[in-house]
């Protein structure tokens, strides 16, 4: 069956899988952006070359390089000549949060709710799935990611959540889900999982790993999707309220964004 790959490996996948847009140069860097500010491309790492970097994504060589300029002048990115030079991550954390936070901005309360909706319906089909076709090796795989997640850091649980996720839908044994999983993470998942900055989140998010795994071993698909979804409801209530807080810190600079927030409602299988 299809395996999702483990450790440091299933988050990288996210990063430089194929962009399903026509490949623009701000879609790569917002890719990479996305990638560096949630802490999955890490301070001192080392991008792939352009042309690794535009055959993973499925855009043109010159379009990577101009993705890679742009992120260069926002001081995310430095390149180095040389046998052992090439483009290097440059995290720096409070650059970072101003650009997740701007972002989160731009959207309005209904795209934060369609975009919870979208992840619910995906990893809680997946999860639903999973709880129905999940070995004895499946169950240790998922036991393992949850026990080496680090929930220290808002990076460390945001890769412990994007790693079980994929190997959830894994599990569930369709290409299908693992593929939109992969889209969902690469393109949504750094803002939709902005909650991780808190620790009580972070813990929150260990609690509903530990009630998944529970609900697969039970083979209790009905319990693996509630608790799926109630994850991600926790993580958009959160993203409502941040948004709120920002717009409120911008009033002065214009307009209101007049968007009614609702929970976010378990789609109907």
């Amino acid at each position: 069956m299809p395996q999702a790959t483990t450790g440091r490996d299933a988050t990288h996948a996210v990063v430089f899988s194929p962009l399903d847009a026509t490949g623009r140069a701000e879609l790569v860097e917002q890719r990479l952006t996305d990638a560096i500010v949630a802490g999955v491309l890490r301070d001192g790492e080392r991008l792939p070359s352009e042309s690794e970097l535009a055959k993973s994504l499925g855009v043109a060589v010159v379009t990577a390089r101009e993705a890679l300029e742009g992120m260069r002048d926002k001081g995310l990115v430095q390149t180095r000549r040389g046998r052992d030079g090439g483009s290097f991550v440059t995290y720096d954390r409070d650059a970072a949060r101003t650009l997740m936070d701007a972002r989160l901005r731009d959207l309005s309360r209904i795209e934060i709710r369609d975009l919870a909706l979208h992840a619910a319906a995906i990893a809680g089909t997946a999860a639903e799935v999973a709880a129905d076709r999940a070995s004895q090796d499946d169950l240790e795989t998922l036991q393992a990611i949850d026990e080496r997640a680090d929930l220290a850091t808002a990076g460390g649980a945001r890769r412990a959540v994007g790693r079980f996720q994929l190997e959830v839908a894994a599990v569930s044994q369709s290409p299908r889900l693992v593929h939109e999983e992969l889209r969902l993470q690469a393109e949504a998942g750094p803002v939709l999982w902005l909650c991780l900055r808190e620790q009580e989140y972070r813990d929150e998010s260990a609690r509903r790993r530990a009630e998944v795994i529970r609900a697969i071993r039970d083979v209790a698909p009905a319990a693996a999707r509630a608790a799926t979804v109630t994850h991600i409801e926790a993580a958009f209530e959160w993203l409502v309220d941040e948004k709120l807080r920002l717009d409120a810190s911008v009033q002065l600079a214009g307009g209101s964004t007049g968007d009614d927030s609702h929970p976010i409602q378990e789609t109907a299988r």
